[in-house]
């Protein structure tokens, strides 16, 4: 069943696989977001700020500090009268119960102590008696006012007018009629007599002081949005400092807001959806190639979730320091495996996600991004896996000097700059050294193939290399003479030179099989001379699945493997078919006898490849090798090729078989060049 069209290029499925990634990242990405995150400004009064340029997000008040708030409550206080209500009928109930009890005079006075006593009883009802502990509290200000409400009268007096139960009670013996009878009125227990008339008012008193405190305004004025509040290196003055913790407050109090619809997951999804979304549309547009291999598009997607989520969860747990993340590991893995704009394109993609996290976003992105463009330049011919330290060594460099950049920039003065984000930016390239293993792991993980890995497969001590220079030496200087044009052309037209040198190299490894059916391993002995021309065609054939056998044992790379089985395509061992069709004109030929299993090429470097090596054992044959020569054998082999349509299945131009044509017959002209003759010396008679 063919797949429904979206488009001219983009059918259906590819559409919802692309999507499909777009959510997934999404999800994993927003999951990793920090929920509670802390707001991490700092101020200090008198000294620099360290951070980027901060202008107010929202409207927020100026809040005065405690000191002054703390200073204007307790003016407050001072000011504040408690309200009491008189109960004007305990002075009655006590006084009666006084004159009952004693009824009869009190042991050893005369009667008239009685009256005497209750009216001193009288004059401290009719001041106001507080209980114990609320009297101890106000009496520690003796200019302390009480309200007292007595029926519909309310009046202020002096906590020093007003008695406590044992104030009274020692009073009342101090006066000069009562004090010499001392021991006797002691044994009538008369501070049963002496109680509170004075009733604290709790809600009524409450009330007037949280109006007081309330008109207290907390606020000396508003920060505006959009309000420029302190340059990077300027210093933090009393009025800067108050406004920055201001922010700091009023942001801590709106987090603790609850809201039906949480607006920040929205605007985190939606962020995170349009930086993916752009990184997808960037890939659909310019390498949609890549969603034909699941292995390039499993590994940018998974390298940018991967340090997404692991910065994430370090911010939202408060764990390390952002810059011990080697985010430059992103650009290095990309480039190697896939293209330089591709890997510019996945790292600023991760460091936008990332920075979207931080309070202060500026600094991180200039700084990872000159850190990613330095790994990618300093890649960009990957030939030996020290470049790897080469490029961590630079990776830092740029690093730490970026950095400098932004302190000097901002700072004043070489002494207020926190090195210890330096030391986080030294250990972050002592981890970017980590790339030499992971790029081994993410090969064997992706199936992917480092140039690194090519040049070490070219080595001509490597088994297969050795054993064919060894069995079938011929062949040997047929795939290193291959590999050389081949790779002449890739250069020529932008074509990945290294890999088709070493797919040349293994091409042909199924011949040291059976060396000597090959002419150039054969010397006077044609062992084909014993076989019918279908024979030959086979075993000549068989070296293409005897190469797969081996590549297969050897473990070589499948892109290696691809060489093996392209490089002849699904064309004909065609000397011995065109024997054969000469020998037997009206005989119907059964075609797949002397066809190769293919499959055609399907890419630049396998083109490269074809036309390369079947030029290169074309050119052996020649009877001269002059200029009109070698230039009618590559045109007439070339057009053949492409009349033939091994081509129709990849993406090589016309324009770039006119270059390849271009550079064989250079490249064939000097290796054919005539040679001068050397004059022989003549021997004297």
């Amino acid at each position: 069943m063919s797949k429904i069209k979206f488009s001219e290029d983009i059918t259906w499925h590819d559409l919802l696989v692309r999507i499909a990634l777009v959510i997934i990242s999404v999800v994993l990405i927003v999951w990793a977001m920090p929920r509670d995150s802390q707001i991490t400004l700092k101020a200090e009064m008198g000294k620099p700020w360290r951070h980027a340029d901060f202008t107010a997000p929202f409207d927020f008040p100026i809040y005065k500090p405690d000191a002054v708030i703390k200073a204007e409550r307790d003016s407050i206080m001072r000011e504040y009268e408690p309200y009491y209500g008189f109960d004007s009928e305990m002075e009655g109930k006590m006084v009666s119960k006084f004159t009952q009890d004693f009824a009869e005079g009190i042991p050893g006075l005369t009667p008239d102590f009685i009256s005497i006593i209750a009216n001193r009883l009288h004059q401290f009802y009719n001041q106001g008696i507080m209980n114990a502990q609320q009297y101890s509290e106000l009496i520690k200000d003796t200019t302390r006012m009480i309200r007292i409400v007595n029926g519909k009268q309310a009046s202020s007096e002096r906590i020093t007018t007003i008695y406590s139960p044992k104030l009274a009670y020692e009073e009342l013996f101090q006066d000069p009629v009562l004090s010499p009878h001392r021991v006797l009125l002691q044994r009538c227990n008369l501070n049963d007599y002496i109680t509170p008339n004075l009733i604290y008012e709790k809600e009524r008193s409450e009330a007037i002081l949280r109006d007081l405190q309330e008109s207290i305004p907390l606020a000396s004025g508003v920060a505006q949005r959009g309000q420029k509040i302190v340059d990077r290196g300027q210093i933090v003055d009393e009025k800067t400092y108050r406004i920055i913790e201001s922010y700091i407050k009023e942001s801590e109090r709106r987090k603790t807001d609850k809201s039906p619809f949480n607006k920040k997951l929205l605007g985190e999804a939606l962020l995170v959806l349009l930086l993916i979304g752009s990184f997808t549309t960037y890939l659909s547009l310019f390498r949609k190639d890549y969603f034909e291999r699941w292995r390039s598009i499993t590994m940018v997607y998974s390298m940018i979730v991967l340090f997404s989520v692991a910065a994430l969860q370090m911010v939202n747990h408060s764990v390390l320091h952002i810059y011990l993340l080697p985010f430059a590991m992103v650009p290095i893995f990309v480039r190697v495996f896939m293209d330089s704009r591709t890997a510019f394109m996945t790292h600023a993609t991760t460091i936008f996600i990332v920075a979207s996290a931080l309070q202060h976003p500026l600094d991180f992105i200039i700084i990872e991004s000159v850190a990613g463009l330095v790994a990618i330049f300093s890649l960009r011919e990957l030939s030996s896996r020290s470049q790897l330290f080469k490029t961590a060594i630079l990776v830092t460099l740029a690093s730490t000097a970026t950095n400098l950049a932004l302190d000097l920039k901002f700072g004043s003065d070489l002494t207020i700059i926190d090195y210890s984000e330096y030391n986080y930016l030294m250990v972050n390239g002592a981890l970017l050294f980590c790339s030499y293993p992971l790029l081994y792991l993410i090969e064997k993980l992706f199936g992917f193939t480092s140039n690194i890995t090519l040049i070490e497969l070219s080595d001509m001590n490597k088994d297969l290399l050795r054993r064919m220079s060894e069995v079938a030496p011929g062949t040997f200087q047929h795939s290193t003479q291959v590999g050389n044009l081949a790779a002449e052309i890739a250069n020529k037209i932008g074509a990945k030179a290294q890999l088709v040198r070493t797919g040349a190299l293994y091409h042909d490894i199924g011949k040291t099989q059976n060396p000597i059916y090959f002419t150039e391993n054969q010397s006077g002995v044609n062992p084909h001379e014993n076989l019918s021309y279908i024979d030959s065609a086979q075993v000549i054939i068989s070296h293409v699945t005897d190469g797969l056998k081996l590549a297969d044992k050897y473990n070589l790379p499948d892109v290696i493997k691809d060489f093996i089985a392209t490089h002849h395509g699904q064309g004909k061992a065609k000397y011995f078919y065109v024997k054969y069709k000469n020998e037997h004109p009206d005989e119907d030929i059964d075609e797949l006898l002397f066809t190769y299993p293919g499959p055609n090429p399907f890419t630049r470097e396998q083109a490269i490849l074809m036309m390369a090596d079947a030029v290169e054992a074309a050119s052996r044959s020649l009877p001269d090798y002059t200029e009109q020569s070698i230039r009618d054998l590559v045109n007439r082999i070339l057009d053949s090729q492409v009349a033939d349509g091994h081509f129709r299945d990849c993406p090589i131009t016309f324009r770039d078989i006119q270059y390849a044509k271009t550079v064989l017959i250079e490249k064939l002209k000097t290796i054919y060049h005539t040679r001068i003759s050397y004059p022989e010396l003549k021997k004297e008679e």
